[in-house]
């Protein structure tokens, strides 16, 4: 199976300002594309985070907040960082919209900016929480997979013309960054929740700028 694209500075920000005026819920796919980008989740982690988990009650950010095992796709808490200024820049002004048009918002006003601490930090486009579909496979396991938002998550790179774009290339974007800051490997493997070093070390190899690299430096 072919490897996820990396995907480059210039592309993100031209997919960002692409989201920024096209579709239904216009801050909302920014929030969601600087989100994937930014922290790594795939989009069932990411339709399943509800405000507290980004909020804490005074509404401030919740800079260092966790990926939840009850939300995690291998069933493992690990650390979620909001550090990323225009990440958070993203999210708020998706939230102040949520407030505006009263979705997921609750009469504590003083409280999680006025939404419901337990409301999905991300809705449909209606408003409503993401669906996710039931899938059984051969062995009796259960699985659930939120479709709509990989779908999303498709749009958003094919709209700005970002061949082969998915969650799995944000996610995979996300790793090789921080292989490209010096970032070890044990720490790529914690913020992404990749099950060993050696699936790390597969997602980060073959970087195509550090190719480049070697390659112009031959002659």
């Amino acid at each position: 199976m072919a490897k996820a694209p990396v995907i480059e500075d210039h592309q993100i920000r031209h997919a960002r300002k692409v989201a920024a005026v096209t579709g239904q819920s216009k801050a909302r796919d920014v929030a969601l594309l600087l989100i994937a980008y930014g922290t790594g989740l795939a989009p069932n982690e990411t339709a399943k985070l509800v405000v507290a988990d980004y909020l804490k009650a005074n509404g401030e950010v919740k800079v260092d907040s966790a990926v939840r095992a009850e939300i995690s796709f291998n069933g493992k808490s690990r650390p979620l960082f909001f550090a990323s200024a225009n990440v958070r820049e993203a999210i708020d002004a998706y939230l102040a919209y949520r407030v505006e048009t009263r979705q997921g918002v609750t009469n504590h006003r003083a409280a999680y900016r006025g939404l419901d601490p337990q409301s999905p930090l991300f809705l449909a486009a209606d408003g409503t929480p993401f669906t996710f579909t039931k899938r059984i496979s051969s062995k009796g396991v259960t699985s659930y997979s939120c479709e709509s938002l990989t779908e999303i998550y498709r749009r958003l790179h094919h709209q700005a013309g970002i061949q082969n774009g998915n969650a799995s290339a944000a996610r995979r974007t996300f790793a090789v960054r921080l292989h490209r800051q010096g970032r070890s490997l044990k720490l790529i493997q914690e913020l992404t929740g990749v099950s060993s070093l050696t699936a790390v070390k597969k997602m980060v190899e073959s970087d195509p700028v550090r190719l480049a690299s070697i390659v112009s430096g031959v002659i």
